[in-house]
């Protein structure tokens, strides 16, 4: 049976533009208020202003989700302005393209911060909350398609993936007896912001997708935002938004060896893009990454 969503409260951050921003569209066209979180104020205003347009409410929270009480703060917040809340999407993080051997610490547990951390004790306090009220609710995080696969110069980014999936996966489980639906969602590469500022964090040219990928793989946050509403409404434990894709996940894992060639294949062509930049592996370990994209 479809779940009704109207006048539900949703809590997204990393909202203020890509899938955060698409999503709070996307639920706001489903009946759903909600509570936009990032650190760029001008552009959650930007899409506030979108949403309301819609016909649904927006409230706007400035904040930092690498901050140790974001979570507490925009709970908080969430509740005083509407009541309650209902549904949070952590969808905030960033990427990097680089070999984990040249990453220093701090880009490593930087990452794991954003990417991770934020997210886990942002879904663990709405758990705990939603399990006090004892009204059921609803847990995202937005994973990867990585998650499955890890990918050369990506490897880090995608063990963040995999654990917030694993995550998921119990937490999916262990809250089931309470009406708590959790869920990660799991996109392909996305027309967005985030590829621009994962190029300037890893000193490639900035484009809104890798210029080396393919277009099949290629999809829009619109996309993305349509699967998430549609697990709102049918609850499942994982959103994929490309059937191609998550066969190919599937393959790769009974037949590792064809991932393997793919992969092997993806490492020659960063090396062979890295020599034509004049770079070399015996470059000096680059300094921490600015933070993340929100």
């Amino acid at each position: 049976m479809q779940r009704d969503l109207k006048g539900k409260v949703a809590i997204i951050t990393g909202a203020s533009s890509g899938i955060g921003a698409a999503t709070a569209r996307a639920m706001a066209r489903a009946g759903i208020d909600v509570v936009l979180v990032a650190r760029r104020g001008e552009k959650l205003e930007l899409v506030a202003h979108s949403v309301r347009a819609i016909g649904r409410k927006a409230h706007v929270i400035v904040d930092d989700v690498a901050d140790s009480a974001h979570a507490a703060r925009v709970l908080d917040e969430a509740t005083r302005v509407f009541g309650k809340f209902d549904i949070v999407f952590a969808n905030a993080g960033y990427g990097m393209e680089r070999p984990i051997h040249e990453m220093n610490d701090d880009e490593i547990r930087t990452m794991f911060e954003v990417n991770f951390f934020a997210s886990l004790t942002l879904v663990r306090a709405a758990a705990n909350e939603l399990l006090r009220c004892g009204r059921g609710g609803h847990l995202l995080m937005c994973s990867s398609c990585v998650s499955k696969f890890s990918i050369p110069g990506h490897g880090l980014y995608a063990a963040t993936k995999a654990a917030q999936e694993s995550v998921c996966r119990a937490m999916r489980f262990e809250l089931a007896h309470a009406d708590i639906e959790v869920a990660s969602v799991h996109p392909v590469t996305t027309t967005s912001e985030f590829y621009e500022r994962s190029a300037n964090r890893s000193g490639l040219p900035a484009g809104d997708v890798p210029e080396h990928a393919p277009r099949w793989f290629i999809q829009t946050p619109d996309r993305v935002a349509s699967a998430v509403v549609a697990c709102l409404k049918r609850p499942r434990s994982e959103v994929w938004t490309s059937f191609t894709v998550r066969m190919s996940a599937a393959l790769f894992t009974l037949f590792p060896c064809i991932l393997d060639v793919v992969m092997r294949r993806e490492a020659r062509r960063q090396r062979a893009e890295k020599l034509r930049r004049g770079q070399c592996e015996s470059a000096p370990v680059q300094p921490a990454a600015s933070r993340y994209s929100s």
